[in-house]
This record gives C-alpha cells, structure tokens and sequence, in this order.
C-alpha cells in the first residue's frame, strides 16, 4: 500500500490589517525592569518609541541612566513627566535638563500621576505645560494622557465632563504651539467602547491622533490585579467573564480579539482617529516583543527566550 504524506498545517500568519495596525507599536519599561534585559537591540524594532513609567519613589538618577541606555541603543525615549510628584518650576527644570544633556530627550508623556495629593505646586499635566519649560527646552513631541473608560479621578461622578474639558483644552494647546501631540492611553479589553470613544472624540473636535493603550500578555490573575488597580472600567468583564471559564482560567491572556477587530475597523474607516498602538508589557517586556513581531509587529530581529 502506498505511504500517503500529509503536511503539517502551519499557523496562519499575521493579517495584513493587523501587521498595518501594528506598524509602529510603542511599548513602556520601568527602570527595575529594564534592568532585567540584557539587550534591548534583541526585542525590539530599531526605531520603537520606549516609554519609560515613573512611579513614585522612583530616583530621577535612575529614570535618566535607563533612558541614556535605550537612548544609546538608537531607541526614540519618552519619559512620564507625573505632574503630582514634580515640587516646582525648578525641579521640572532640572529633570528637563537632565533627560535633554545626558540622554538627548526631546519628547515626553505628561500626566498627572497616580498620587492622591500632590508634592508640591503641579496637579496636572496642563499646568506643566502652561510653564513653557518643554517649549524653551526644544521638546518637539508631547503627549497626554487618554481614558477610553472615564477616570474616576478627574470625574468623580462617573461622567466625562471635566475629562472632555481637559481635552478640549490640550487640544487648543496643539492648535496654538508647534508640539507634535497624542493621546496615549490607558488600556482596555473591548474594542466597541474604544471606537464609540475615538468617534466621540472626534464628534467634539478633539482631532489628537490616539496611541491605543494595550495590555500585552499576562497571567490572566496579573491582568486583573492591574486593571483594578488603574481604575480601568467597563471592559474589565472581559477578564472576569474569562476567569469564570476554567478551561481559560490557566492560559495566559492575549490581546489578539481586541486588536483584531480595532485593526479591522480602522481597515475599514482609513480616517479613524488612532494611529498607534502603545503596549503595556504587564506580563513582561520580552513576553509582549516576542507577541507584537508573530502577530505582525515591525521588526524582524530574534527576539530572546522569556
């Protein structure tokens, strides 16, 4: 009897929308966890933006020594300037000068911080950049904060007003001054209160390209841990409709369906207000490099073992 061969099936590769809509991608380290990869040259893209988180506690030394080494590396660096935990003029200032002659920074996410009571005279990122400060530093790119979900913090009441009046008036500032400006945002789980978000903003007149903030893959635990903890909304029922499955309770959590249907839709609506995805690597930098180029990502270098 003759021998039939069968081939293996290989996986599908990437979709071309998902491998367009991932063009581009930034992702965030902190200080403790770039300390952790050996070469970053590895991971990603040359040219991927690295955001660099500043938590609270965290020693300015430490954030410009971890942007001088990405920087080195030919990686554009955006620093978290949280307005909160920034004393004064001076200490911005400093903090400027210090991202700018070491590390050759010129753009920056400006927030105001998760800290509940500021450190000194700044509570929010409009007011770090009513200081002119980045402006007379030669910063050409800044970008703020967006909340697809609402922020309790700045609406109490659950609403959007204060957040929509934030917005409208980043987006004169951008109007008036040569900043190149986005909104990167927090994460989120569902693509349908995203688009009703980005198209409400747009229905405003908030025409600030959005950088989709997405949570890369994680133990589904440290997904949840984390969405609570930064206060993200409706979607979080996705997690936990997926925690009551127990056949999914143990598999790691992928950001594939959201980013899926996202990349469909701005197929779809070419004019569709975001430009970029931003990464928030909760399960770890080179867990979330190593996902971003299979599933289209820019970049072709190996990625290391996790």
């Amino acid at each position: 009897m003759a021998l039939l061969n069968f081939k293996r099936k290989s996986a599908p590769g990437p979709s071309a929308d998902m491998s367009a809509f991932l063009a581009g991608y930034s992702i965030e380290v902190m200080p403790r966890t770039a300390e952790k990869v050996d070469d970053f040259k590895t991971l990603l893209a040359p040219g991927t933006r690295v955001y660099i988180a500043h938590i609270e506690g965290t020693p300015i030394e430490d954030m410009v020594a971890t942007a001088k080494r990405l920087a080195d590396d030919g990686f554009p660096v955006m620093p978290h300037f949280p307005a909160r935990i920034i004393k004064d003029d001076a200490t911005l200032g400093d903090w400027i000068a210090r991202y700018q002659g070491e590390a050759g920074v010129d753009q920056a996410l400006l927030l105001a911080g998760g800290v509940t009571t500021p450190h000194g005279e700044f509570d929010s990122s409009m007011q770090l950049m009513e200081t002119g400060l980045f402006d007379k530093a030669g910063f050409t790119r800044l970008h703020v904060a967006g909340h697809p979900e609402g922020n309790r913090d700045i609406d109490p009441d659950g609403g959007e007003a204060n957040v929509m009046e934030a917005l409208r008036w980043k987006q004169a500032f951008s109007e008036r001054t040569d900043a190149q400006m986005a909104l990167a945002t927090q994460f989120a789980f569902e693509a349908k209160p995203i688009i009703a978000w980005v198209d409400a903003l747009t229905a405003a007149g908030i025409d600030l390209p959005v950088h989709i903030g997405i949570a890369g893959p994680a133990k589904l635990q440290t997904l949840i841990k984390f969405a609570i903890a930064c206060g993200v909304g409706p979607s979080l029922k996705v997690l936990q409709k997926r925690a009551l499955d127990v056949t999914k309770l143990v598999l790691p959590y992928e950001p594939t369906d959201v980013l899926s249907e996202l990349a469909a839709h701005k197929a779809a609506n070419p004019g569709f207000g975001i430009e970029q995805v931003h990464f928030f690597p909760l399960g770890g930098i080179k867990t979330n490099a190593r996902w971003a180029i299979e599933n289209g990502g820019a970049g072709t270098r190996p990625v290391a073992a996790a």
